[in-house]
């Protein structure tokens, strides 16, 4: 992971997410030099999507996403106390210790609002996925992109349940994050890509001209493109690219660095 230093092909901001993912793929296929393995791309549902979906066709890999769901504090749901994730079965509950500590809150207010997460996880788990299998990750080089890193509490729960599943390498990409939170992921993982650490950082959106919400259908118009394109050439179809657009994004003040983390 590096720090403070500015590749001349990353702007300071950029124009949307699927801009965002072309430039962080760039970046994420020089980190990827030499390493042995098959990879894939997960993106994190729904903003990250758009953004990995770009990653995946630099890198000519899978795409797939990883259902998480931030767990946030009530009345500020914005303010991360915790997240989960899941994959297939498995399921990784990350809790913010600070937030909960600073804000008092309740174990059995964690719970309730873990609670309905959950459904919501499971809801979109259908919506996205349907009836295709989970990915088979153990043994491969398992890229997980999310539209931008700010406390880092999902990227934290993804990152969990991946290694449960025995990767040979798992690295975290974004195109926009806190150098702080960066850093701290850095001990979690095998690396960290972040394009644009703006300082001081207040939020993601700081790293975009374009951050509408991503939708379902955008989200789903990225997975379908993608098997289209993995098919065997006499399958292939006409698929719609996703579109620049989020949730699950966490907004919360840091301080940062400038430059790629």
């Amino acid at each position: 992971m590096h720090l403070g230093r500015r590749d001349e092909r990353v702007p300071d901001r950029f124009a949307d997410r699927v801009a965002a993912g072309r430039a962080l793929g760039v970046l994420v296929a020089r980190r990827l030099t030499g390493r042995a393995g098959p990879s894939i791309v997960l993106g994190l549902p729904r903003g990250g999507v758009p953004v990995a979906a770009e990653v995946a066709r630099v890198l000519g890999a899978p795409l797939d996403v990883l259902l998480v769901r931030k767990v946030g504090v009530p009345g500020q749901p914005e303010l991360a106390m915790g997240a989960v994730a899941a994959i297939g079965e498995m399921v990784e509950v990350v809790t913010n210790q600070m937030v909960v500590g600073r804000l008092g809150v309740p174990e059995r207010v964690f719970r309730s609002v873990l609670d309905d997460e959950m459904i919501e996880l499971r809801r979109r788990t259908t919506a996205y996925r349907g009836d295709r299998p989970t990915p088979e990750l153990r043994g491969r080089t398992v890229v997980v992109v999310d539209d931008g890193l700010a406390t880092g509490s999902t990227m934290r729960a993804a990152a969990a349940v991946v290694r449960r599943t025995d990767p040979a390498a798992l690295l975290i990409a974004v195109p926009v994050g806190a150098i702080d939170t960066c850093t701290r992921l850095r001990a979690e993982v095998d690396d960290v890509v972040c394009a644009l650490s703006p300082q001081p950082f207040r939020a993601v959106h700081q790293g975009y001209d374009d951050f509408r919400q991503t939708t379902d259908d955008e989200v789903l118009a990225a997975l379908a493109y993608d098997s289209s394109r993995m098919s065997p050439p006499g399958d292939r179809g006409p698929g719609p690219t996703g579109s620049p657009a989020d949730d699950g994004v966490e907004e919360s003040p840091g301080s940062t660095g400038q430059g790629g983390c």
